[in-house]
């Protein structure tokens, strides 16, 4: 029988787990790799988490609704594409440290929050800018930046997942416009989106990109449901049914495959801070439950196994935080490899499911439920260690690189 002073401290742990009391781990003082500008700025993430994220994304998530009104205050403290030059993003011109900080930041709170942002910038913003026109660049990436313009990306099609050089997708040169057709599948932010930067081959089979925009006939976005993962990300396929796309909507300066993978090395890059974020959270709960949770006469964290498993966390995290920080500094350099990025995805997603299951295991029942975020954690990068290269995929990568041989065929 649990007595009542027992029952009593138990609640009032849960109630006190419902505040945001996030402290990040520096084991190896990685802080001093950091300038002051980085420190302020994740600072100022980590406050707006705490704020605007922490006290509804249980909520949405047990209820599945995307926190909508999320999308403008991104835009306001910056999350839209900062590392894109301030002549397009006020709030723009930071480094890749800095961005990569922003998404560790954003993840902590919810891996969903973090894809509508990352999307935002590396896969909407970053090809427009990169590939496209300036009149394109004008017209879009300010509306973009505020958060005024939700964006989305296409590419993975409903059969064509880990080769997308088999897309269907396609257009025809009609004279005066573009015409496409086709369906993407598993698409963030579509739904709700503005304007989706879409990959489809044209009549050679060369592969090009197009922003098409929501209003255009024929276009439709409709939502995924019943999904246990992501549940306050927006998650949706993209529909094209003899859609015109002006001729000045096409992204002139890339073709190819190319082009989507170098967008995807910029996403892949955030993920591998993001997911650093979602870890770092559960093993934050974890050592928090563990300190206060009182079993056989003691908190549970001065016994051993409880010890091994926060003492293997912290040094995958460590791993981790430090491999962040030199992509970052090569990204900076413009020399950081798609190799070398997928080992930072692939590394990184996987120590925080595998963080996220120990976790949940030191916080025992209350582990499953919504009161802690490991749970949701959890279920959350059961997607992200799918999505943008599956974690085989990204392991081939890497073989491909060792070896000089690919195996994806």
């Amino acid at each position: 029988m649990i007595h009542a002073t027992q029952n009593i401290t138990q609640l009032e742990f849960i109630k006190s787990s419902k505040a945001d009391n996030f402290e990040s781990p520096d084991f190896y003082e990685i802080d001093d790799l950091l300038t002051e500008e980085h420190k302020l700025i994740r600072a100022t993430v980590r406050d707006f988490v705490k704020k605007e994220i922490s006290p509804i994304i249980e909520d949405c998530a047990q209820k599945a609704t995307f926190p909508r009104h999320i999308v403008q205050k991104f835009g306001e403290i910056g999350a839209f594409g900062p590392t894109i030059p301030e002549a397009y993003n006020p709030n723009g011109g930071l480094d890749y440290v800095a961005y990569g900080l922003m998404m560790q930041e954003i993840e902590r709170g919810d891996s969903g929050m973090r894809s509508t942002a990352s999307v935002q910038g590396s896969l909407v913003m970053y090809p427009i800018y990169e590939f496209g026109t300036e009149a394109q660049r004008q017209k879009y990436l300010p509306k973009l930046a505020s958060g005024e313009y939700l964006g989305c990306f296409g590419l993975t099609e409903p059969n064509h997942g880990s080769n997308p050089a088999g897309m269907e997708t396609h257009f025809k040169d009609m004279g005066d416009y573009y015409l496409l057709n086709g369906a993407k599948m598993w698409i963030s932010n579509s739904p709700y989106a503005d304007v989706a930067v879409v990959w489809a081959k044209n009549e050679e089979g060369r592969i090009h990109g197009l922003i098409v925009e929501k209003e255009m006939e024929g276009f439709s976005a409709p939502e995924i449901h019943n999904k246990w993962s992501l549940r306050a990300s927006i998650t949706g396929e993209l529909v094209f049914q003899d859609v015109r796309v002006p001729k000045e909507n096409l992204l002139p300066n890339i073709s190819g495959l190319k082009g989507p993978l170098k967008c995807l090395d910029k996403a892949r890059y955030g993920i591998s801070w993001g997911a650093l974020g979602a870890a770092m959270d559960c093993y934050d709960t974890a050592k928090r439950y563990a300190l206060e949770r009182e079993q056989f006469g003691k908190p549970i964290a001065g016994f051993q196994l409880i010890q091994k498993k926060l003492a293997e966390m912290l040094t995958e995290i460590t791993k981790a935080q430090l491999i962040c920080w030199r992509l970052g500094n090569l990204m900076n350099q413009d020399r950081a490899s798609t190799a070398q990025i997928s080992l930072a995805k692939r590394n990184n997603v996987d120590m925080a499911l595998s963080i996220a299951r120990e976790a949940r295991q030191i916080l025992g029942g209350m582990g499953i439920t919504g009161e802690y975020s490991i749970m949701r954690h959890m279920m959350n990068l059961e997607s992200v260690i799918t999505y943008e290269g599956t974690h085989d995929i990204h392991l081939l990568i890497l073989g491909n690189h060792i070896t000089g041989i690919q195996a994806f065929k």
